[in-house]
Formats: C-alpha cells, sequence, structure tokens
C-alpha cells in the first residue's frame, strides 16, 4: 500500500469538523485498540466495533460510524505480534467475519508491515484530507 504523506504539521487535536464519529474494524492483532487510543488522546470520537467476534454481518453498522476504518493484517504478523500459538483458522474466520466492513470502509489499512506510529499517520492524512475536501 503507497503511503499517505500530508504536507505541513497534522493537527493534534481535530477541529470542529473533523469531530465525526470514527469506527475502527479488523481481526485480532491488527492494532484496532492501539488506533483508537491515539485518535481518542487527539480527542477524536473514535471507538472499536468487535465486529470479527459478530457472526452478524452488519454489527459495526449499530455504531452508526460517520467514518468506518478497516484494518488488516496477515497471519505472519499475528503470530509475532500474539504468538506463534494463535491459530490462522480463527484469523481466517476473523477475516471472512469482517468482509462487509472491510468493503463499506472509508479507508482500508494493510497494519503487517506497519508499526503503530505508521497506521496513525495514515489515519491523521486520510481525516486531514476529508477537512480540507
Amino acid at each position: 500500500m503507497n503511503e499517505l504523506r500530508v504536507a505541513g504539521s497534522l493537527p493534534d487535536r481535530p477541529k470542529a469538523e473533523e469531530s465525526t464519529k470514527i469506527v475502527v474494524v479488523g481481526p485480532c492483532a491488527a492494532g484496532k485498540s492501539t488506533l483508537v487510543a491515539a485518535l481518542q488522546a487527539r480527542g477524536y470520537d473514535a471507538h472499536v466495533s468487535g465486529q470479527e467476534h459478530s457472526a452478524i454481518a452488519s454489527l459495526w453498522q449499530r455504531s452508526h460510524p460517520d467514518i468506518l476504518i478497516s484494518l488488516e493484517v496477515d497471519i505472519s504478523a499475528v503470530w509475532t505480534r500474539r504468538g506463534r500459538d494463535w491459530p490462522e483458522w480463527l484469523h481466517d474466520i476473523q477475516v471472512q467475519r469482517l468482509r462487509d466492513a472491510s468493503e463499506a470502509a472509508d479507508l482500508a489499512i494493510d497494519t503487517t508491515d506497519l508499526d503503530p506510529g505508521g497506521v496513525v499517520d495514515r489515519v491523521l492524512a486520510y481525516l486531514s484530507s476529508r477537512s480540507r475536501g
């Protein structure tokens, strides 16, 4: 995936037009909680949806997000982050459960080769580009 860059500094706090509800979905170990914590620390109304744990394909919609972010990660990165004993079948089920949410996402990021800061940078760049739009 190409890295997003925005000229100038990225804002620490959202402007009024950026104060929208952000919901993040993704399989276990994709970085959902880390991303949401970073966004909340910057003043964003961000939340994790536990879509990967539910067979209800539209669970994420119940949060009524203004912006849906899908994080993706391959099993090799999950094993690095969670240990080699993490079952591949479980990851596959979670990816399947996330299919509709991933397709509906406003922004999808593969976190496999990114550190948490890189994920946050991409999301902030996206949010910044939306507020300029």
